[in-house]
């Protein structure tokens, strides 16, 4: 099903019907709050989640955008195993693997590096906005692979990857920023400059 057409690019709710072979493909995930039917709630603290801004922000012609809506109460290791089995289809139909990111924040960072995990693809590239998480810390056998760009807010309690890098020898690339908004872990919450602008570089190559 797709939400949008972009100049060359396209925004995908659901995997592409059609796979084309030399494009790039983008893979966003949402963190918790979003799981369930409604694509804009709010947290007391951080506001509403803008789900659907997020998705036109992140939106290019570079890439074509894949970004599920979770249902509630989606296992994450579970949803991982799908989003290991969409990318294995990606390159079973002529994409290459370096042409593939994972782009996850929280809980969608989480299973950003589950399915990292599950793939063990060197070629492969992952964007974790706040997803090395005490989750992570608690489950030392999950590792990363290929290239990783990490951004973490300083206020936010969820801070650097260090760590999962540190016990993934795997990585062949690792680039991390720190970002100061003093909005916690609502600063991914909506598409500020301060994460989507280096994001957008990262996955554009621009870096």
């Amino acid at each position: 099903m797709v939400a949008k057409t972009a100049a060359a690019g396209q925004v995908f709710t659901a995997f592409p019907e059609k796979v084309k072979p030399g494009e790039k493909y983008v893979f966003y995930s949402h963190g918790f709050i979003v799981e369930g039917t409604n694509p804009r709630p709010e947290n007391k603290r951080w506001g509403i989640y803008e789900f659907p801004a997020v998705k036109r922000a992140l939106s290019d012609p570079g890439y074509n955008l894949i970004a599920y809506h979770r249902p509630a109460k989606t296992h994450p290791v579970k949803f991982a195993e799908k989003m290991a089995g969409d990318i294995r289809t990606l390159i079973r139909h002529g994409v290459n693997a370096r042409d593939i990111y994972l782009v996850g924040f929280s809980r969608g960072g989480a299973i950003s590096i589950l399915t990292s995990n599950l793939l063990k693809l060197e070629q492969i590239n992952l964007v974790i906005l706040a997803g090395c998480s005490k989750y992570m810390k608690n489950n030392p056998q999950y590792r990363m692979y290929g290239k990783v760009y990490s951004i973490y807010e300083t206020s936010d309690g969820v801070g650097s990857c260090d760590f999962v890098i540190e016990r993934s020898p795997q990585v062949l690339g690792f680039e991390e920023i720190a970002i100061s908004t003093g909005k916690e872990h609502g600063a991914f919450y909506r598409p500020i400059p301060q994460w989507l602008v280096p994001v957008k570089r990262w996955l554009n190559g621009d870096a």
